[in-house]
């Protein structure tokens, strides 16, 4: 294999001069030696089982490396010593950095803080919010009885809707859900495994792809969303809103700091904008059988002895790996299997009913916009109207449908929300059969009221665009729709941002994050009050440095280099205890990717899009359906540095004139 399969040009002079120098050194271990420690066989769950076989050649064994681990060298190879980045002084960084080198299964760090009391998890007791709001009530002369029947602490849970961009309900003409990770939860990790298990059998009986490949095991808790496949270079990523990689793997390892610089900050200067086509991101749940799929053959291509493999870039790799993963969504792989067996993939929520015949109710149209085709929505909204699976002649009469003004399936999202030419097909429930329409001009054919009439004719649809839906649904400004959806960029971004529809995000991962965030509340405060204290050093040596400077002072004497060393080695302390607790504190979310949200000290690009895109977020969909109709969702407030600064209680403001503000 060729280092053009592993680098693009436009990395190839640095990886040249980078090979140069590492071959006047000393051989660096092979990377399988420098990743997360492999201690034991148990190090290795989530890796394909032919990994995990006792072989002649051992290739994940400390005792006996590869012999074709030279393929993988322009990944692994000791890069020199450079200057340090601007980036490099955060020591977020650095912890990111050692999770990708903790063993899965290995000795996690030490506990530095556990109080499960923290926040309040304990029992709200008998006092009301009066004594919170007291001194504000007060300032503005307010009495209202409302506040003594407030708890003494706000509760917030998984089930609250979360707001990004202020919203009310009762401004709303239209409500439209997604179903897939949206009306419909599915049961993990059972129904990722019919499409994995279903696109191996693809790679090997259709495409040729090594026997081996059938070993592979589906670990879907190896991966998070938000992440960024390069489909180039067999690399997953995550990074921070300034697109700046914080943690990388190629396949299952590692890649250490420099190499990850290499690759990603420093080549000719030029920062990736991961929008070329080659960059895939993982913004919906479904991708995670494409990843696990595609490391464990990127693997298998760099440890294995199959020139098959060896032919193949990982770019065309993955091509087909997608392609086999999306026939499965379209042959009859999973659709055939759920409809057996409902119950083992799909999850009941019973606040489905009751939430879309609230919004009904109360005058909001209520529509369906999924990807899937009839047979499976039927086949899925039966199952959860029903809650039981149901016979032929029950499912042929979709009562379901009842719930809904109107239902659109086969949509092609994104392409439903920007290409206006795509043609309107009218679906018969019976039998699935399409009709042609004419669209919008049967629409305006049919004269006044034109599209009750056009609904009355038949509400089921496949194909059209968003001009067909907004007509049908007689709404003429985007922002009177709010649409409820799973899938970041094809629901969420493209919605908002071509039509300026209010959009909803839905994230079954956020119960957990938020668990695991409450029981680490007092850790995070402990790291940021060491990165407040760290800041105040640096702010302190530059007070010292101008009035050294203005003294007149030939050289420095005893005491100033005294006072300078003494801040240089309390910052070094406080450097050291700051980075054993974000590791600490990053690992408890995740042992490799760390918090979903959030990418060091900043916002993960994942966290970032969710912050500017989705108006609304929260855990389920049937969510919704607790607030009232009359509910105004309003942002918590943001604040730039320096405003956060100043609103510190321990800070005080000095004006132009050195005037200290208390």
């Amino acid at each position: 294999m060729t280092v053009r399969q592993l680098l693009p040009i436009s990395s190839l002079v640095a990886f040249l001069a980078t090979v140069s120098w590492s071959l006047s050194l000393k051989p660096s271990p092979p990377s399988h030696h420098r990743m997360a420690p492999i201690h034991s066989y148990s190090a290795l769950r989530g890796r394909p089982p032919f990994f995990r076989r006792v072989t002649n050649r051992q290739v994940f064994m400390p005792s006996a490396p590869s012999p074709r681990i030279n393929k993988f060298k322009p990944l692994s190879a000791t890069i020199p010593d450079e200057e340090m980045s601007s980036y490099d002084i955060d020591e977020d960084e650095a912890a990111e950095q050692s999770i990708a080198e903790l063993s899965v299964n290995g000795e996690m760090p030490h506990t530095i803080f556990d109080d499960s009391s923290v926040n309040g998890n304990d029992s709200y007791g008998t006092s009301t919010a009066t004594e919170r709001y007291s001194s504000t009530l007060q300032k503005f002369s307010l009495t209202l009885p409302t506040v003594s029947k407030l708890p003494a602490r706000r509760p917030i849970s998984s089930h609250d809707v979360f707001c990004n961009r202020e919203l009310r309900l009762d401004n709303l003409k239209a409500v439209g859900f997604d179903m897939d990770y949206t009306l419909e939860q599915y049961q993990q990790p059972a129904f990722d495994k019919l499409a994995f298990d279903g696109a191996k059998e693809k790679l090997v009986k259709s495409l040729g792809y090594p026997s081996e490949v059938l070993d592979f095991e589906y670990d879907h808790t190896y991966w998070v969303r938000g992440l960024i496949i390069d489909t180039q270079r067999g690399n997953f990523l995550k990074i921070d809103r300034h697109k700046y990689v914080r943690v990388a793997y190629h396949g299952f390892q590692p890649i250490s700091k420099n190499m990850r610089k290499q690759l990603y900050s420093r080549t000719f200067n030029k920062v990736p904008s991961f929008t070329e086509k080659y960059f895939v991101n993982m913004d919906t749940l479904f991708q995670h059988v494409d990843a696990h799929l595609f490391a464990s053959l990127v693997e298998l291509k760099d440890y294995g002895e199959h020139d098959f493999l060896d032919a193949k870039t990982y770019e065309e790799i993955y091509r087909q790996v997608r392609e086999c993963v999306d026939l499965c969504h379209r042959d009859g792989v999973i659709k055939d299997e759920v409809a057996k067996n409902p119950e083992k993939y799909l999850v009941l929520d019973e606040g489905l009913i009751p939430m879309l015949n609230k919004f009904r109710a109360n005058g909001v149209k209520v529509f369906l916009l999924t990807n899937s085709y009839w047979e499976y929505t039927s086949t899925a909204m039966n199952y959860l109207f029903h809650e039981r699976k149901v016979d032929a002649d029950t499912q042929k009469k979709n009562e379901w449908l009842d719930l809904f003004d109107l239902v659109v399936v086969g949509s092609c999202k994104p392409a439903y929300l920007t290409d206006p030419y795509l043609n309107l097909f009218r679906v018969m429930p019976k039998d699935g059969s399409l009709r042609n329409t004419d669209g919008l001009f049967e629409i305006e054919a049919l004269g006044e009221d034109g599209a009750r009439k056009f609904l009355e004719i038949g509400k089921t649809f496949q194909g059209g665009n968003w001009n067909h839906l907004q007509a049908m649904l007689d709404i003429e400004a985007g922002e009177e729709i709010l649409y409820v959806g799973d899938h970041l960029y094809a629901d969420v971004l493209r919605s908002k941002r071509a039509l300026g529809w209010r959009s909803c995000f839905i994230m079954p991962e956020l119960p957990e994050e938020m668990r695991i965030f409450q029981k680490q509340l007092q850790l995070r405060n402990s790291i940021m009050e060491l990165r407040k204290l760290r800041d105040e050093f640096s702010q302190y040596k530059d007070m010292l440095t101008r009035d050294f400077e203005s003294s007149c002072d030939d050289g420095m004497s005893d005491e100033w280099e005294s006072l300078f060393s003494q801040i240089e080695e309390d910052d070094f302390m406080v450097k050291q205890k700051l980075s054993d607790a974000s590791l600490e504190y990053h690992s408890a979310f995740h042992p490799r990717w760390g918090q979903m949200f959030v990418a060091g000290y900043q916002d993960s690009r994942f966290g970032y899009f969710v912050k500017n895109y989705a108006c609304l977020y929260t855990s389920k969909a049937t969510n919704l359906g607790l607030a009232s109709m009359s509910r105004s969702f309003r942002t918590s407030g943001e604040l730039l540095p320096h405003d956060n600064e100043m609103s510190d209680k321990f800070t005080c403001f000095v004006d132009e004139d050195n005037e200290r503000i208390p």
